[in-house]
């Protein structure tokens, strides 16, 4: 029986005379290419928003999210992961990107063991009912995120596929699947490409909306952030400026009262509470915007 190829392995008749082409239209067909990934992302809206109110659920019980994949696909997973506390405040191991291989294959792919069905059950070994498996495979078929997939569904952990292929052989192992049908490279052979914009669009998407879901952003404002250098902490400075529109100097001076926690200080200049009263009904409601309600109706 022939080997079925996915979409993402076969040739574009969109670029195949990209060799010839000058640099300024190359880079037009990639431009395209590019666009149509973002397309079939938009596609996929369902089922991701299924898989954030499911996740949302997860952590309202104490569960984590755990990324799995290799190649490109896993490598964006621990950049979407990496960046979960620096710019949402949350607190380190609430996301974990697993990686085939481990941390030495992230920037070497010689290492890369993404063949190692085994060594994606063992990784997911730590999950229980209460947790969230994404696994994250352009194809669709990678050994590595089937065992992790497995073993997270055998668990009790909501399970969860992020792939570019319709027909990928690992949907039956996940109870929502999100599909980015993004069909062939603009370069055959690497989905790096067409295949990485769609999941990198999906795993931001994804994050960011479970983190706006848990009360870590004021607005649009990105009020859960870590001041962590100078210029983040000015950033924080003009977010309370944003939201409250009071002057730099008291926002400065709420923000080192609350001893650089953003929600703290924003909650307190909104209110005119005291620290105690803002932490408190910060620790009781969490997000700012039902710690204020909070405040106002006296509880």
């Amino acid at each position: 029986m022939p080997q079925v190829v996915p979409p993402t392995e076969r040739r574009n008749p969109r670029t195949a005379d990209i060799d010839t082409l000058e640099s300024r239209e190359v880079l037009r067909l990639l431009r395209e290419e590019d666009a149509r990934a973002v397309e079939a992302v938009g596609a996929a809206g369902d089922r991701l928003a299924r898989a954030v109110d499911e996740a949302h659920l997860r952590l309202n019980r104490g569960g984590t999210v755990h990324y799995f994949g290799a190649g490109a696909s896993g490598r964006l997973a621990v950049l979407d992961a990496t960046e979960i506390t620096p710019t949402f405040g949350a607190a380190r191991g609430l996301f974990t990107a697993h990686f085939a291989g481990g941390l030495a294959a992230v920037t070497d792919s010689s290492v890369d063991q993404e063949d190692a069905e085994a060594l994606g059950a063992a990784d997911a070994a730590v999950l229980d009912e209460a947790d969230v498996a994404i696994g994250i495979t352009a194809s669709g078929s990678t050994p590595y995120v089937a065992g992790a997939l497995r073993a997270a569904r055998a668990a009790g952990a909501l399970t969860v596929l992020v792939t570019c292929n319709p027909d990928a052989p690992l949907r039956e192992l996940a109870e929502i699947s999100v599909v980015a049908a993004t069909g062939p490279e603009a370069l055959t052979g690497s989905t790096r490409l067409k295949a990485g914009t769609a999941t990198k669009v999906i795993l931001n998407s994804f994050s960011t909306a479970l983190m706006i879901k848990a009360g870590r952003t004021y607005g649009n404002l990105m009020v859960g952030l870590l001041a962590t250098n100078a210029k983040l902490g000015e950033r924080a400075v003009s977010l309370l400026v944003e939201a409250t529109g009071e002057d730099a100097a008291s926002c400065r001076a709420a923000l080192a009262d609350a001893g650089g926690h953003i929600p703290e200080a924003l909650v307190r200049l909104l209110t005119g509470c005291s620290a105690e009263r803002a932490r408190t009904a910060l620790e009781q409601h969490p997000g700012v915007r039902a710690a204020v309600a909070a405040l106002a109706d006296g509880r």
